[in-house]
């Protein structure tokens, strides 16, 4: 079996589909790998390190490659060149990118998207998502701090004591997590709110303040995201979190809606009420963003605060970020790999398999998508 990793199709993308230590596992497994010249550039992996892990670098393309692996959805150009019959595995954006997967399903290529990997124990090395988000509110913090005029620990030095920043995290999913975990090592006084009550013990056990809200009967979806709000809730919501926005330093929001535009938390109204120098990094920005009015890859002012809508935010740290991908990519392969077949099981019974296989034998197989196109 062959597989190819594609390049970024982004310019400003500095993550890769695969790595050395990836394309050692996978060549370990009997996969003849190949990469195109320059992969690794970005972090730093020469094609040297590429051939020394057992990969083979050429230019020729995925044409006759039986799987292709990717990090952003695939260009018509790109689908146009994957063999019919083969398998391409990375992100496809399921819920937006209609055309590129439609374009899959329409020559033949099978697809599995990453961003389905269910969210199981199971499934678990495998959650690229939950991986880069990971990474992606680490970043946020990090961003945040370097834009502040402030610094973030509490500091008591012979001319005085400088008080520590305040940072206001919102929404306590995985990226949330990391926010809180990330911005309590830096020293900073942190609060955080999540519509799902049953947060509140993790945000408290990283040495956060849980910012309580009542608004009603609220929950997860079986994959943890939160369920989107009423507009009674979204009003209650806003109020009560309006108080706390301006009396901090640095605002992270993280909050997501699966298969939804996120929701809009920060206001104009609000952010006319934070102390000039304030800092808003929207790590949710690449699903249309929770601050009112951001501009996604601007980092711009606005009433005097600095607003932060960088996309994908393990873009900052693309070394870890492409070595965690690349290891959900290859504990995936490594998995549904049938060493007497030399191939990938496609099986659509397994629960992993069938929650991320979008299309197979020409035809588009996921629920997911399919619900979601036919409710809008």
């Amino acid at each position: 079996m062959k597989l190819y990793a594609l390049k970024g199709i982004h310019a400003d993308e500095p993550r890769v589909s695969l790595t050395p230590t990836g394309a050692k596992r996978l060549s370990n497994l009997g996969i003849a790998v190949c990469v195109p010249p320059d992969l690794g550039v970005t972090c730093g992996w020469t094609d040297a390190d590429y051939s020394l892990a057992g990969a083979t670098v050429t230019a020729d393309g995925p044409g006759d490659a039986d799987v292709v692996i990717g990090l952003e959805g695939p260009t018509p150009d790109q689908v146009a060149s994957i063999a019919r019959g083969a398998l391409y595995i990375g992100y496809l954006d399921p819920f937006s990118a209609e055309s590129a997967i439609d374009g899959m399903v329409a020559r033949g290529v099978n697809a599995i998207a990453m961003e389905l990997i269910p969210r199981t124990t199971l499934a678990q090395k495998m959650d690229a998502l939950s991986s880069q988000t990971n990474l992606a509110g680490y970043a946020a913090v990090l961003l945040g701090a370097n834009h502040l005029p402030q610094i973030l620990p509490m500091m008591m030095t012979p001319a005085g004591t400088l008080k520590p920043a305040r940072v206001f995290v919102i929404g306590v999913g995985v990226a949330g997590l990391q926010a809180i975990a990330t911005a309590k090592r830096l020293g900073a006084r942190v609060d955080a709110f999540d519509t799902r009550p049953a947060v509140e013990e993790q945000v408290k056990s990283l040495g956060a303040k849980f910012v309580k809200v009542d608004l009603g009967e609220t929950g997860e979806t079986k994959d943890g995201y939160a369920v989107e709000l009423t507009e009674e809730q979204r009003a209650r919501e806003v109020e009560a979190i309006a108080s706390v926005i301006a009396e901090s330093d640095l605002v992270i929001t993280t909050a997501q809606v699966f298969g939804r535009r996120a929701p809009v938390i920060v206001t104009d109204a609000m952010l006319q009420r934070m102390r000039p120098g304030s800092v808003v990094v929207d790590g949710a920005v690449d699903s249309g963003g929770n601050v009112e009015g951001i501009e996604m890859g601007q980092i711009a002012r606005r009433h005097g605060v600095t607003l932060v809508g960088l996309p994908h935010l393990s873009r900052q740290v693309p070394v870890h970020a492409s070595e965690m991908y690349t290891a959900n990519l290859a504990n995936l392969i490594e998995h549904f790999w049938d060493k007497e077949a030399g191939a990938i099981r496609l099986d659509h019974d397994d629960e992993i398999m069938g929650g991320c296989l979008v299309a197979h034998n020409g035809e588009l197989c996921s629920d997911l998508i399919r619900k979601h196109r036919e409710n809008r």
